[in-house]
């Protein structure tokens, strides 16, 4: 975990001066949110639309959203895997509180976690194989009233 902030250090020092340092943490990763997401409810019609960076690669996958220190709301993140297969993330070194979404091949909800702890080393399964998994900044499933059963197009 990195952390920002002021260290001041105040006494003399071998010039008899005092002396102030800053020390701040790098800024945290940007990203693009290139894709379109929508969010539908039982009869087809839009509940919710957000914009995605989209990670289809191993590399992209394992760094997800790791050292993001803030996502816009309407912002997530879109996991996309080859196969359908069970799935756990988990939040280390993730500073953000989310709601993870995890979606079969068919695109429909099959798992939500909501309000997951930052920085956790807790797993967070799928409850059936899935295919994709939508990271929102935590509280949004709550809001638009996202449930399991539900589908998304993209």
């Amino acid at each position: 975990m990195l952390l920002t902030g002021t260290i001041s250090c105040t006494g003399e020092g071998n010039s008899g001066t005092n002396s102030t340092k800053t020390i701040s943490a790098p800024p945290g990763r940007e990203l693009d949110y290139t894709r379109g997401l929508r969010f539908l409810n039982e009869d087809g019609g839009v509940i919710s639309e957000i914009r995605v960076a989209v990670v289809d690669t191993d590399e992209k996958r394992n760094m997800g959203l790791m050292d993001v220190r803030d996502m816009p709301e309407n912002r997530g993140m879109l996991f996309i895997f080859e196969k359908e297969a069970p799935l756990t993330f988990w939040m280390a070194n993730t500073p953000l509180s989310l709601d993870i979404i995890y979606v079969n091949a068919q695109k429909e909800i099959v798992t939500i976690h909501t309000n997951t702890p930052p920085l956790s080393e807790k797993n967070f399964d799928s409850s059936s194989d899935a295919m994709y998994a939508i990271e929102v900044n935590a509280g949004y499933c709550l809001k638009y009233d996202i449930r399991e059963g539900l589908k998304v197009d993209f």
